[in-house]
């Protein structure tokens, strides 16, 4: 059953991306979102779960029937982004992609407020890193894991004023650094996959991206940590009456994707160092998906070739 629910999650992003991908370099973000979003209600509906939306598109949740959970009905807490990026797909950038991730209930955690500082890395940095130090000493701990020179690492940094000091220091550190418009989720996969060319992921991005994150990397392996980002007087005073405690209180990911059966599925929209995107071909598409479940340790990549000019037939 948690098998056939990981594979099944496939389905829901292979829609998203694939109404969404009609929209790409057209400039409307909204309507590539709002297509996004209509996919994944439809397919989202005809999973067999009884499946609640804790973080991410929500208007796809009030439209998910209600079941009774039962042995072959998993009660699961569901967070989806049926397009992340969107700017990215209006205007023809990379590393758009369609995600949701699926556990038991009470699995991840639900951020009050929207932004949150992280530091992600593969398994082969894992226990290498602190958020509460500075970047400088991160880098070396990193590169003494991976056997490797600062010099010789990639960090992957969302491309905003807010982050504009850490770039700095960075730079003063000697590594290379990719300046990303959109898509730091992308970039996070990616550094848990060995050869992506992508080493470590900082700064601050959305907190939804970041839920994500941990669990895609509590299924492939990898280390995370985060601490949420108050971004004004309203944020601080979320962040009190939720009872979280001090914004700077360091998250690792067992507070960021608590469950213990994790499931995590994500199809390229535009191209990233992780899946490919949308390809449109004669009477149909092929789209580039990746799957993973924490229980197995599997991480499956899917090349769906879809067919629009033919109907089933079922005998």
């Amino acid at each position: 059953m948690e098998r056939n629910l990981a594979l099944e999650l496939v389905r829901v992003t292979e829609a998203a991306a694939l109404a969404s991908a009609r929209w790409m370099g057209k400039g409307d973000a909204a309507a590539a979102d709002k297509a996004a979003r209509a996919a994944v209600a439809a397919v989202l509906r005809s999973v067999k779960m009884a499946g609640r939306v804790v973080l991410g598109d929500a208007d796809t949740g009030a439209k998910l029937p209600r079941r009774r959970p039962s042995r072959d009905v998993p009660a699961v807490d569901i967070v989806v982004d049926a397009l992340q990026s969107t700017e990215s797909v209006a205007h023809g950038g990379d590393n758009a992609i369609s995600v949701i991730a699926l556990s038991d209930r009470g699995g991840f955690l639900t951020p009050l407020v929207p932004y949150m500082d992280k530091i992600v890395v593969g398994a082969n940095a894992a226990g290498a890193i602190d958020i509460r130090a500075t970047p400088l000493e991160n880098l070396v701990n990193i590169a003494d894991a991976k056997r490797c020179y600062v010099e010789d690492l990639t960090v992957c940094i969302l491309e905003r004023e807010r982050n504009q000091a850490l770039v700095d220091e960075v730079r003063r550190a000697g590594a290379r650094i990719q300046l990303l418009a959109h898509g730091d989720l992308a970039a996070a996969l990616a550094a848990a996959i060995p050869g992506s060319g992508v080493d470590v992921v900082v700064g601050i991005g959305g907190s939804l991206e970041g839920i994500l994150a941990a669990a895609a990397l509590r299924c492939m392996g990898g280390d995370m940590q985060a601490r949420l980002w108050e971004r004004d007087e309203d944020d601080a005073e979320a962040l009190r009456r939720s009872g979280h405690g001090r914004a700077d209180r360091v998250l690792r990911l067992d507070a960021l994707a608590p469950g213990e059966n994790t499931m995590f599925a994500a199809t390229g929209i535009t191209s990233s160092a992780i899946v490919r995107g949308v390809r449109f071909v004669p009477g149909g598409a092929v789209t580039h998906s990746v799957v993973m479940r924490e229980r197995s340790g599997t991480v499956r990549l899917i090349e769906t070739n879809h067919r629009f000019d033919r109907k089933p037939s079922y005998k």
